[in-house]
């Protein structure tokens, strides 16, 4: 390992820790919300990372911190427990809840995409990173924050369980379509199928769309 691909990697574990933080923390939120005090009462409505690495530490902190340290970004994962008899009886808030946390990355990317853009536009962050008063680091963290809360919007929209998607899709149909639908998707082997395509297919779709990104950010 050498010194700049550490130092990427821990970029990308904080704001790795930010993002998911704070999508989780969406998801308690608005359960609790909707009803379900089950993550509110587990500690989860809350932009405290440490409630959401007890809960998840591989996830949340050995996973990324490997992947941070040996490829320079991070792979990982956390999770927001809930009453599943409570998303029975109220599917539409259960959606809701699933839909607040890509929400909550949406939001952070909409941020410091201003953010970025209202910088870059004043002159107070060049486009030559070198050249800003925030520093190098600094516009790479923000950079980096960006793109990752693109890649999480995305991602946890497609429509396959365990992803957000799965439950976010019944918003848009009946209650009783909806719960058949979630049934089968939930199905094991399905579930297992649509995942591993989804990530198949959502690595050849991001790459153009985050380049577009950081057209966006630079034009």
């Amino acid at each position: 390992m050498i010194p700049d691909q550490i130092l990427d990697g821990m970029l990308w574990y904080a704001a790795f820790v930010i993002s998911v933080t704070t999508h989780e923390a969406a998801h308690a939120w608005a359960a609790l919300r909707g009803g379900d005090r089950t993550a509110y009462l587990a500690g989860q409505v809350s932009l405290n990372p440490v409630p959401h690495m007890k809960r998840e530490p591989f996830g949340m902190v050995i996973l990324p911190l490997l992947s941070a340290l040996s490829q320079g970004w991070c792979v990982g994962w956390a999770s927001t427990p809930y009453d599943p008899a409570w998303e029975r009886r109220y599917p539409k808030r259960a959606a809701w809840m699933a839909a607040a946390g890509p929400g909550a990355n949406l939001l952070i990317a909409v941020i410091v995409f201003v953010i970025l853009k209202g910088a870059i536009s004043i002159g107070f962050l060049p486009v030559d990173p070198e050249l800003s008063p925030f520093g190098a680091l600094g516009g790479q963290f923000l950079m980096i924050v960006l793109l990752l809360n693109v890649i999480l919007f995305l991602f946890n929209l497609i429509p396959f369980p365990p992803l957000d998607g799965a439950t976010v899709m019944m918003l848009f149909v009946s209650e009783d379509v909806g719960l058949k639908i979630r049934a089968m998707l939930r199905q094991p082997a399905f579930a297992i199928l649509g995942l591993l395509a989804a990530w198949y297919l959502f690595g050849k779709v991001i790459h153009p769309v985050l380049g577009m990104v950081i057209d966006w950010v630079s034009a």
